[in-house]
């Protein structure tokens, strides 16, 4: 057998061991919660929806961690870890939605969306908008509640005081900090310095969405398997790397991207004010005018089509989205050169090759 055919059967048989995981463990917890009230069906229908599909790249990055620290292929551990970092991410995703008030995930929309439509087609009393947020952010906190309950399941290799543990609970608190600074950014950048907006939204995206993408779960799985010391820091000094560069390849898309291919409207990240590093990049190197109307512009609602038009020119003339592109390339250099330094056998290097080809290259 190849490695490319070995590659596939492992990756394939993996997704699906995890895929079946959740798919017994929110059934488990359905009855719980059904016991309580039908009333709480939407919620899990919510969380149920959310971790079907998608790439699986947090669960795959942390299978390849375990197989590169030689564990066993589709060891419940590895295949629990992935679990609890899908239902980690999906609680994110719930969240993260609520705060840049994107009304579409993946082509539908939103869970705090559904939840405000569910208010309205029931003809409840009190504002729609306001109960779709709240029970959208406690689903996504019961989320949290599961994927904490799940990795917990692991066993003894994830107790506390075990290096899995540390960077599962650093992993956690560190997108939340992330996720502080990108909303403060928002609303503190037009009024702080220019020179520093780039370097402050490198740093978001570095706590937000790199590490918790790429570097921690490629970690936890070589954790869980017992990696030493010298091998966990390579696969940070690959990971981090890839997933900045994947975070900005996400930041080129949620402005450029097609609407068809990444599920969100086109201009989304633009009417919900994110202040990325191409749009940090944009207000440094546009005219003043210019920049003073991307700073008016930025988080409104209201933001027409043309306007979007008129900021794609504005990012694309300025050399900003050049400029993005230049660091998504040395980040994705960086990180390649990381990997092939990594003492690792052919097939996880090969599976950790690929994953990092399709992240910097994506499309959606």
């Amino acid at each position: 057998m190849t490695v490319a055919e070995q590659l596939r059967l492992e990756q394939t048989a993996y997704v699906a061991a995890v895929a079946g995981k959740l798919n017994d463990f929110l059934a488990t917890r359905q009855s719980v919660m059904s016991a309580i009230s039908q009333d709480i069906d939407p919620l899990m229908g919510s969380i149920s929806n959310l971790v079907t599909g998608g790439k699986r790249l947090r669960a795959l990055m942390c299978y390849w961690g375990w197989r590169g620290a030689g564990g066993d292929a589709a060891a419940t551990e590895v295949v629990t870890a992935g679990s609890a970092l899908e239902l980690f991410q999906a609680a994110a995703l719930i969240h993260d939605d609520i705060i840049d008030r994107s009304d579409t995930r993946r082509g539908g929309p939103s869970v705090h969306r559904r939840f405000s439509q569910l208010h309205e087609d029931q003809g409840w009393a009190l504002d729609s908008e306001r109960f779709g947020h709240a029970a959208a952010i406690l689903t996504g906190d019961l989320c949290l509640s599961f994927s904490e309950e799940t990795f917990t399941d692991i066993g003894q290799a994830a107790a506390s005081g075990s290096q899995a543990r540390l960077i599962f609970n650093l992993m956690r608190a560190e997108v939340m900090a992330g996720q502080y600074l990108d909303i403060l950014e928002e609303v503190a950048g037009p009024m702080r310095d220019r020179a520093g907006a780039v370097s402050r939204a490198q740093s978001i995206i570095r706590f937000k969405s790199a590490k918790y993408s790429t570097e921690h779960p490629l970690a936890l799985g070589g954790a869980l398997a017992g990696a030493s010391d010298e091998l966990l820091r390579g696969y940070s000094a690959f990971a981090l790397p890839l997933g900045e560069a994947f975070q900005l390849r996400d930041d080129v898309l949620g402005v450029f991207g097609d609407p068809v291919t990444t599920g969100k409207p086109a201009g989304d990240d633009l009417r919900e004010g994110k202040r990325t590093v191409l749009v940090a990049f944009a207000l440094d190197q546009a005219s003043p005018e210019e920049s003073r109307f991307l700073d008016a512009k930025l988080g409104s609602p209201d933001l027409s089509d043309d306007d979007v038009e008129e900021i794609r020119r504005i990012i694309v003339d300025c050399g900003a989205l050049q400029a993005t592109e230049v660091l998504i390339e040395e980040f994705g250099r960086a990180a390649f050169s990381e990997l092939d330094m990594l003492p690792l056998e052919d097939l996880p290097k090969t599976a950790l090759r690929k994953l990092a080809e399709a992240t910097v290259s994506r499309a959606s």
